[in-house]
């Protein structure tokens, strides 16, 4: 789907949002009442495409308002984007992320017709392009995918291992799912009782957009990490994989020329060679410049694992400067985490004895 393509559309809506069906330009639909992040982001996501850029949000269930939108979103019972509707709540409907398991909400639909639009828009890149693909895959899977799931009541865990998991402490169950939740009207909320239903409904209204506001300031600004530093890394990741072998045998080391997001390029490329030796140790400088310190850090058992693979000796952690040069034999060491799961040294070569001794360790 091309931006102009987009652009010519006829109709939009969304689930508890957009539109004014007394206008000539573009309205969105959204349903009326609590509010959930999927619409939000939704809503927001639509916005940032010049067609609904001018377009007034209706937030309503009522069937007659919502046939005169340009698009209705999560709400009306119907998934045709010829006509530009994108419900999910229909029992028939089962429409997925290409590749990915989860049942699409608002927001996935949206993102599925409209994400390479938006990402070209918004990053300056080709809509064709191999970067704008891959982005708007990254982003699905590491943003959208989770409140899709969020609002279809799909566990992060197979049920059948969830029932044996427990928690160590209550997270308070903080995410944008809650955040988004915060903002809806509270029970017996004393304000409420003063208010006419019209004061009411304007006042849902204006924190709906105040929770669109958030979800579409967190797309944005993670589609730009991706594009200005996680993509960029993908190449400096591959490029220091290859070569890891050149610093340790095994391929058990890998040593940047810099600091930079490496971790989830690296679980990537252990996936597409499952039968190498796993990376224990990542060396980098803290930072560019000249006589920089060099920071040894243990690669965790998984990407959202805090278990390193194999952390620093016991024996060093918690240790600093002199003390820990003393007890590792290594000159120059400025630190080690008293977890194991990170160190310092003032130089590259005393990183890379620090890795060395930390792998020969028991």
């Amino acid at each position: 789907m091309t931006s102009e393509s987009v652009a010519k559309r006829p109709k939009l809506s969304s689930e508890p949002l957009i539109g004014t069906h007394k206008q000539v330009q573009p309205s969105n639909s959204s349903f009326v009442g609590h509010f959930h992040a999927d619409e939000a982001l939704a809503v927001h996501l639509l916005r940032l495409l010049p067609t609904y850029q001018p377009s007034t949000l209706l937030r309503t269930r009522n069937p007659t308002l919502l046939s005169t939108c340009h698009t209705v979103v999560d709400v009306g019972g119907e998934y045709d984007p010829s006509q530009n509707r994108y419900d999910h709540h229909q029992r028939t409907f089962t429409t997925t992320f290409p590749l990915r398991p989860t049942k699409l909400s608002s927001a996935g639909l949206v993102y599925l017709h409209f994400g390479k639009p938006i990402i070209a828009l918004h990053t300056g890149l080709e809509e064709g392009s191999e970067e704008v693909d891959i982005l708007w895959k990254k982003v699905y899977e590491d943003f959208v995918e989770a409140l899709d799931a969020h609002d279809n009541g799909i566990s992060v865990y197979e049920p059948s291992e969830a029932k044996h998991l427990q928690k160590r402490f209550y997270d308070g169950g903080i995410g944008l799912g809650s955040l988004v939740g915060d903002l809806n009207d509270n029970f017996e909320d004393p304000s409420s009782a003063t208010q006419t239903p019209e004061q009411a409904q304007a006042a849902e209204d204006e924190r709906f957009l105040q929770a669109s506001s958030l979800m579409g300031t967190t797309f944005l600004r993670k589609l730009k990490y991706y594009q200005h530093a996680w993509l960029p890394a993908r190449t400096l990741v591959h490029q220091t994989y290859d070569k890891r072998k050149e610093v340790d045998a095994k391929g058990r080391i890998m040593l940047f020329p810099r600091g930079c997001p490496w971790k989830d390029h690296l679980y990537t490329l252990e996936a597409e060679h499952p039968d190498a030796e796993k990376v224990l140790y990542v060396l980098y400088p803290e930072s560019e410049h000249e006589g920089a310190k060099w920071r040894i850090q243990a690669v965790s058992v998984s990407k959202d694992s805090f278990e390193s693979r194999k952390p620093l000796p016991d024996s060093w952690r918690g240790v600093r400067d002199d003390q820990l040069s003393d007890v590792s034999g290594i000159d120059g060491c400025v630190f080690a985490h008293a977890s194991g799961f990170i160190g310092g040294n003032k130089t590259r070569e005393g990183a890379l004895e620090m890795a060395r001794k930390a792998m020969d360790s028991r």
